[in-house]
């Protein structure tokens, strides 16, 4: 049974989520012989406070674990993370009434436009997977997800994890 809600609540995680990933690969690389990573210097400085810097790295470590990566002083790849984030505003104007009167003189018609202005955050969160003795991009993924800022820590880390698990997701990419 509680298999059975562990499964219903991921399920509805995934279906809530609003995450939008994308990546791209060297068809060359060897990811085959990627087993150790690093976090670059620029990781540690995502412009974020430090308890959501941490969340995110220590998102990154658990999934690279997953995946069956451990962390090194002699990497075979290095981490790059990124965030970038952007301000919206989106408008939706609402037409009502129409009321229309005719005349001796002509009509006379009468509406009333409201319109609504939604301001919200976007950001992106890019994970860079690079060749340690190439020094060359390897593979590269994005996530991005409207951000709710009034939500409890335990679900912003929830949201965190559940990022860097969609945008890792592909990773390694599968041959074809």
């Amino acid at each position: 049974m509680k298999k059975l809600f562990l499964l219903f609540c991921t399920a509805a995680l995934a279906a809530c989520s609003s995450t939008k990933t994308a990546y791209d690969y060297d068809k060359s690389a060897n990811f085959s012989a990627y087993k150790t990573y690093a976090f670059t210097e620029e990781s540690s400085d995502l412009g974020l406070d430090e308890i959501n810097t941490e969340r995110i790295l220590k998102a990154v470590e658990n999934e690279l674990a997953a995946k069956g990566f451990t962390k090194s002083e002699n990497p075979d790849v290095l981490v790059d993370i990124h965030l970038k984030t952007e301000e919206r505003v989106e408008a939706t104007a609402t037409t009502t009434g129409g009321a229309y009167r005719y005349g001796y003189y002509g009509g006379v018609g009468m509406s009333q436009t409201t319109v609504n202005y939604n301001e919200y955050t976007d950001g992106s969160l890019f994970i860079t997977i690079i060749d340690a003795a190439t020094e060359k991009m390897a593979w590269h993924g994005v996530g991005t997800k409207t951000i709710d800022e009034g939500i409890s820590p335990e679900k912003r880390e929830q949201n965190i994890s559940y990022a860097v698990k969609q945008i890792l997701y592909n990773y390694p990419p599968k041959n074809k």
